[in-house]
């Protein structure tokens, strides 16, 4: 942690499950506005990214446009990484990989409805998709975003993962990579998909430095993108 500064940082912006770089399009501007470079990725399988879920069976997988990304940074670049929902595990492990290289933000189960889910791979390796239908987006993550960004979710949407076989076998975080990096989080305390109960608790088991909250649903991307810019910009002043 270093002290309160106005410097400029580079932000890189990880969506989550479902979605793709395109989410952050009224957070991307925003930042650039305050002076800052934004790079915003799209993972495997997701956005405009040619892969298909069904063949991305592994979060390592999926996770491999963040970790080349990172691996391609020059040797002393520092970057504040910015992950929503899902999002946040792709940091973790960035984090575990390359803890030297920066400092992470977290923007931040129910019934499904019309959510459909698929199976794959084989009996040893078995992978599960999922299909977000429109009555689930509405009344879940996006019930206090406009109906134009839930119209272009679903224009844009793809099916994803939340890889659970694979992460089943992951090896545990260490605390002299991972948590060596200063982390933050942004609580969403109208999210329905994600209750700001468990985000507390999350918190809790994680060793944050500083919460903030926002009146957001599970998309503060669209529902309060000006609060959301200002408590990254914050935070990113006082962490990174």
């Amino acid at each position: 942690m270093g002290e309160v500064n106005n410097k400029k940082q580079h932000f890189v912006l990880i969506h989550g499950s479902v979605a793709g770089a395109w989410i952050w399009y009224k957070v991307k501007p925003r930042l650039e506005e305050a002076g800052h470079r934004v790079t915003a990725l799209d993972m495997a399988a997701s956005g405009v990214n040619t892969q298909k879920i069904e063949e991305v069976r592994t979060f390592d997988l999926y996770n491999e446009p963040l970790m080349e990304f990172m691996a391609k940074l020059p040797e002393n670049e520092k970057v504040v990484l910015v992950g929503h929902s899902l999002g946040g595990l792709n940091l973790a492990f960035a984090m575990e990989k390359f803890p030297e290289k920066f400092a992470e933000i977290g923007p931040k189960d129910e019934e499904w409805q019309d959510t459909l889910f698929s199976f794959h791979g084989t009996p040893e390796e078995p992978h599960t998709c999922v299909h977000m239908g429109f009555e689930f987006m509405k009344c879940k993550p996006f019930h206090l975003s406009s109906a134009e960004d839930l119209a272009l979710q679903m224009l844009l949407n793809r099916p994803g993962s939340l890889f659970v076989e694979s992460l089943s076998k992951a090896k545990k975080f260490t605390d002299e990579r991972y948590g060596s990096v200063p982390r933050v989080y942004i609580v969403c305390t109208e999210d329905l998909m994600m209750l700001a109960s468990f985000q507390r608790w999350m918190i809790e088991q994680n060793g944050v430095k500083e919460v903030m909250e926002i009146p957001a649903d599970h998309m503060p991307v669209f529902s309060t993108p000006a609060e959301l810019c200002h408590s990254i910009l914050e935070l990113a002043r006082k962490h990174a």
